[in-house]
């Protein structure tokens, strides 16, 4: 099997563990096809370990339930978030597995006893009126200022992803038909709708686009004609944030997608289409909207009914 090479991570790691996470890493590249982010962060958690292994003379080898159950509750007890220490027991239940498998091991991914789950929380959402009010703060006087307006006007009404949005061809919008065609997560390719303000707002500034020069496919540029960046639009979401009065803490480009997602089913939309507009896989990860829904309108009776504080 092929090996990548060696980072300095791996070459401070006795007793087998470089090779051990290593092999993992090129299992989960070349077998799995996992990506080089995703293989990333196995291997980060996993070095973790490994730090810990190796201060109590553990090889890979030699992890048992004793010794995986004594490693997690080190990382309770470091402070770990149960979201942290839940991924850390992901990757390890992965590792054991792929050491079973190449008969290196004698415990397997059932010697990780599943932590609770951590608790969920409800993502950050911002009014109809909030909204209306980051949506007004670009000048659209000027040029730089309309195409602010029409990407954020899109990516409410689309609950597109800053990367989705940022990836984004010019040819991939369809102004007269209403929709989008998205390459999101997974390179799987999907159909989004948007309605007339988000296209009022995009002929607008695909009238003055050319005037940038583009040099590139993407929809939104910038003066150098090259594409935004993902961290080109996450400022802009801040600063105009700010000048909406709104708390910057509080806005980001993925709280516009929670907007999306939230006001459609304030009202009434039906959580499997706002499932395939979002792009998610899974129908639990949308769920988490129906919570939020459902958490405005408790506020919403407990402030309006006359008998809520009985």
């Amino acid at each position: 099997m092929p090996r990548p090479p060696k980072s300095p991570n791996h070459l401070d790691l006795p007793l087998g563990w470089s090779d051990s996470i290593r092999d993992f890493e090129t299992h989960l590249a070349v077998e799995r096809g996992l990506s080089g982010h995703t293989v990333a962060a196995y291997g980060s958690d996993l070095r973790i370990l490994a730090a810990w292994a190796v201060a109590t003379d553990l090889a890979p080898a030699a992890l048992d339930r004793d010794a995986v159950t004594r490693f997690l509750v080190a990382q309770h007890g470091e402070g770990r978030a149960p979201r942290s220490v839940a991924r850390l027991s992901s990757a390890l239940r992965q590792f054991l597995a792929f050491l079973r498998m190449e008969g290196e091991g004698a415990a397997g991914p059932e010697a990780v006893v599943r932590p609770p789950r951590p608790p969920r929380i409800l993502p950050r959402t911002l009014s109809e009126i909030q909204i209306e009010a980051l949506l007004g703060a670009p000048d659209v006087a000027t040029p730089l200022g309309l195409r602010d307006r029409a990407w954020l006007e899109l990516m409410y009404a689309s609950g597109l992803r800053v990367s989705e949005l940022a990836e984004l061809p010019a040819l991939s919008v369809f102004l007269d038909e209403g929709f989008l065609k998205v390459l999101g997560k997974g390179r799987k390719e999907r159909l989004v709708p948007f309605g007339e303000g988000a296209e009022h707002w995009l002929r607008r500034w695909l009238q003055i686009r050319p005037g940038l020069h583009p040099r590139c496919e993407a929809l939104f540029v910038g003066r150098s004609g090259e594409a935004l960046s993902r961290q080109h639009l996450w400022r802009l979401v801040k600063a105009y944030a700010l000048k909406a009065g709104l708390p910057r803490a509080g806005v980001s480009p993925h709280v516009l997608r929670h907007a999306f997602a939230t006001h459609l089913l304030d009202h009434g939309a039906d959580l499997r289409a706002v499932q395939a507009m979002l792009g998610h896989a899974d129908i639990s990860t949308t769920q988490i909207y129906t919570h939020v829904h459902q958490a405005r309108l408790k506020a919403l009776y407990d402030r309006l009914h006359p008998r809520s504080g009985e």
